[in-house]
């Protein structure tokens, strides 16, 4: 009996062991915190910044509201709601509590979270094939395609296949995909495709058991108290919904926009996910700790560093469901370290999380309402920017690339450095080239700080445009008038006018709404300030931001403006800022005596390392006019920042120069925009593609890649500019994608882009105006006969040597 007791208790030992036992029910986790600008470390200064640049877009139709919410693992730090959720039916205000359909968003936060759930549980493999699942799916040369290059869009599929085919929803649709043809081999391109989420979607109901929209809600939204987010909102939540257009006659409030996924019944892989900016803002928060919210784990710290781990494909990083950098990153904050993953949505949503900079940015905008013609990724992308900038602090760069899973048995290590001598690849986020903590004032900051001495008592007349702020995100305009000690009695305005929006031939004079002073142009009739306008101030002051490029005209209309205040006698100040592309690095052959224009006045590269008060020193020495020039210096910049080294504000500093890393690539893509070539005047990306109808873009990316132009990679690309050059005419061409800015050499990018066009395309490419910003024709000549790219560099050395020498007389910083 004893021992029949022994045998009794033992069983009943192990079985409440491996029987689950009732454990007290969970606390739903707490909504984030809000917390202070302070206590999250972030300059207050971001919110009117944002203000400005949101309110702009919607006054210039792009959507009708959107919210921008953005937050540290702390809490929310910004959070806010700007102008309508709906104007049609009825005006509806924009509220933080909106639910937006987060249209591609589905395929991150629904899609490939639940597909690592179930990798995590052994229930998939990231090398399973499609065809396990779907057998049919094998047709047509796809039986090798895995889940982890749908995951990556590396598939080989197309973008979308026909509406039409979803007519009687997955009935339909599943043979019709089944009987696609490949457009590229698994793992060779990437093309981003709403198919491989439409199949993961239904992979994830096959193998939970359940569909896609119950497996999400209760493995991850239920779990972390994102009470708002979904599939299929009920109707007390449609109530607050964004309205985005009309289907059948019916405004969509709470309902699919997207069509093949309406036409699954509105739950799909691809696109179907309700939610709100603070429900994102818990999923954003679980993303920085590593699959973790408060106590409920969605997945381990393993299942999330694989999730997240770069990929290159053709040029594209990409993780599984998150972008990293690639074609699609334009909503991407260009101050982000290498840590950062995002996505955005066609109906104008976007978030972006930096482990390293412990942040993240969500933008819920609504692009679409009512006439479906908004576009917002730039300014999420410049959102973004801000927000980096507001945390002052510079990232760490410590990207890895990994090839895909798919490649494993042809390489023994998926781990591999893009920077090819095996260090990491310097960037918009690398350690050592500044220090953020260490402040930079620019000339105008001096000028406030020292009282106005400078110009205290003076008539000052004001060269500047939207670029000349302070610090403190102040015009130089406002600062000017309110000053008590000087009267601001004239303003000047470059090419694209005084607020730099102006894309035409001729400019004219103005006044300025805001101060009353006049406005009068030095890109209309006249290129200079006339005598009898001069006869009026005492001073004449400039502060305009350059970008580096000796074709770009700011630096003209500062040197002849210098040379028409030393003819009247007066006097000439500039208020110094950095060369925003640094001030080491010079690229590209001298301008060629005799060929001095409105688009070089100076014999320097086309990369030329100067600030504009370096720029008007060498200019006034060479002119002898010395005396009349005065640059107010910078402190704390030197040469070899960047403006990402800097803490400062990115202004576009002209409507097509969108970005910093547009402003790189300007050198050696802009001067040949005087060619039958477009650089992207008219698309979302001006100067970071270059294509024309012509151009056979698959044959340019593999010549421009096989050149291994150190810090950069090509992408083949279409895209159908609005405007400018072969405007709605699709171009075939290439985009660039930076990947170390340190390395990086954009005229050598471009003399190889012209030895290319020659060789693949010398009857087509009318090449005879690139002389025209090119401005050397030595290099011309040699270019066009197809002479190599290094014995043409090569010609230029002795120039280049001679300019430095010339440069360090006028260097102003270390």
């Amino acid at each position: 009996m004893r021992y029949l007791l022994q045998i009794l208790t033992t069983w009943a030992v192990v079985t409440l062991a491996i029987i689950p036992q009732p454990v007290c029910a969970e606390k739903e986790p707490s909504r984030p915190s809000k917390i202070s600008w302070k206590a999250g470390k972030m300059d207050p200064a971001l919110e009117n910044r944002i203000d400005q640049a949101v309110a702009k877009s919607i006054a210039d139709g792009q959507m009708c509201g959107c919210v921008v919410l953005i937050g540290r693992r702390g809490g929310i730090v910004f959070e806010k709601a700007y102008g309508n959720r709906a104007i049609e039916p009825r005006e509806e205000p924009m509220t933080t509590e909106t639910l937006f359909d987060m249209a591609s968003l589905t395929k991150p936060v629904a899609t490939a979270t639940a597909v690592m759930i179930l990798v995590e549980r052994g229930q998939l493999r990231l090398r399973d094939k499609v065809s396990t699942y779907f057998p049919k799916f094998a047709a047509n040369g796809k039986q090798d395609v895995t889940l982890e290059q749908l995951l990556v869009h590396s598939s080989g599929l197309l973008p979308d296949n026909p509406v039409t085919d979803y007519a009687d929803g997955w009935k339909s649709a599943e043979p019709k995909i089944c009987e696609l043809k490949l457009q590229s081999e698994p793992g060779e391109k990437f093309k981003y495709s709403d198919v491989n989420y439409i199949l993961l979607g239904k992979i994830v109901e096959k193998v939970a058991g359940v569909p896609e929209n119950v497996f999400v809600r209760r493995e991850i939204y239920e779990k972390l108290g994102m009470k708002d987010t979904g599939y299929l909102p009920a109707d007390e939540l449609k109530k607050r919904a964004e309205t985005t257009e009309k289907r059948d006659g019916k405004w969509l409030q709470g309902e699919v926009h997207d069509p093949r996924a309406a036409k699954l019944g509105g739950v799909a892989g691809h696109a179907g996910l309700f939610s709100t900016a603070e429900d994102m803002a818990i999923f954003a928060t679980m993303t920085l700790n590593k699959g973790r919210y408060g106590n409920v784990r969605i997945m381990s710290p393993a299942t999330f560093a694989e999730m997240t781990r770069p990929r290159e494909v053709n040029g594209n990083r990409r993780g599984l469901g998150w972008d990293k950098q690639s074609v699609y990153s334009r909503n991407r904050g260009e101050f982000m370290s290498d840590s950062a993953f995002g996505h955005g949505g066609f109906t104008g949503t976007a978030m972006w999380i930096d482990p390293e900079l412990n942040l993240y940015v969500i933008f819920l905008g609504n692009r679409l309402h009512p006439d479906g013609e908004g576009e917002v990724n730039e300014l999420a992308g410049r959102i973004g920017t801000m927000a980096c900038a507001a945390t002052r602090r510079a990232p760490r760069h410590h990207t890895e690339i990994a090839k895909p899973a798919a490649a494993e048995a042809a390489a023994p290590s998926l781990r591999r450095e893009i920077n090819k001598a095996g260090e990491p690849s310097p960037g918009p986020s690398q350690k050592g080239r500044g220090n953020s903590e260490l402040p930079v004032k620019l000339g105008i900051d001096v000028l406030v700080e020292d009282g106005f001495k400078l110009l205290e008592g003076k008539r000052v007349g004001l060269i500047t445009n939207q670029t000349g702020i302070d610090s403190q995100h102040v015009t130089t305009i406002e600062r000017l008038h309110q000053a008590k000690n000087v009267k601001l009695v004239a303003l000047f305005s470059p090419e694209h006018g005084i607020r730099g929006a102006l894309d035409q031939s001729k400019i004219a004079d103005t006044i300025d709404e805001q101060t009353g002073v006049p406005v009068y142009s030095l890109y209309g009739e006249s290129r200079q300030p006339s005598q009898e306008r001069l006869a009026k101030v005492d001073v004449l002051v400039f502060d305009i931001q350059d970008i580096g490029t000796r074709f770009y005209t700011y630096p003209s209309t500062m040197c002849l403006a210098l040379e028409a205040a030393a003819k009247a006698g007066k006097k000439f100040v500039v208020l110094d800022r950095p060369n925003p592309i640094d001030g080491v690095t010079v690229e590209g052959p001298l301008l060629d005596q005799g060929r001095e224009s409105f688009v070089g006045l100076q014999r320097l590269p086309i990369r030329h390392g100067l600030t504009l008060g370096e720029m008007a020193t060498m200019f006034a020495k060479a002119r002898r006019i010395e005396d009349a020039l005065t640059v107010v210096k910078m402190q704390g910049w030197r040469r070899e920042m960047a403006l990402f080294d800097t803490g400062l504000f990115w202004l576009n500093p002209s409507p097509n120069m969108r970005s910093l890393e547009a402003a790189l690539l300007y050198p050696g893509i802009g001067m040949l925009e005087y060619t039958n070539v477009s650089v992207g005047r008219g698309s979302e990306s001006p100067f970071e593609v270059l294509g024309a109808p012509w151009i056979d873009e698959e044959k340019l990316a593999a010549e421009l890649n096989a050149a291994n132009l150190p810090g950069v990679r090509v992408v083949p690309l279409r895209f159908t500019p609005t405007a400018s050059k072969f405007a709605k005419e699709e171009c075939r061409g290439v985009h660039f994608v930076i990947t170390n800015w340190k390395e990086f050499r954009s005229f050598d990018l471009g003399l190889t882009i012209a030895h290319s066009l020659v060789k693949l395309h010398g009857d087509k490419w009318e090449h005879a105006r690139w002389k025209n910003l090119l401005g050397n024709e030595d290099v011309y000549r040699r270019a066009v006969a197809g002479e190599d790219v290094s014995a043409i560099l090569k010609s230029i050395e002795a120039d280049l040597r001679d300019y430095q020498a010339r440069k360090k007389g006028v260097e102003l910083y270390p």
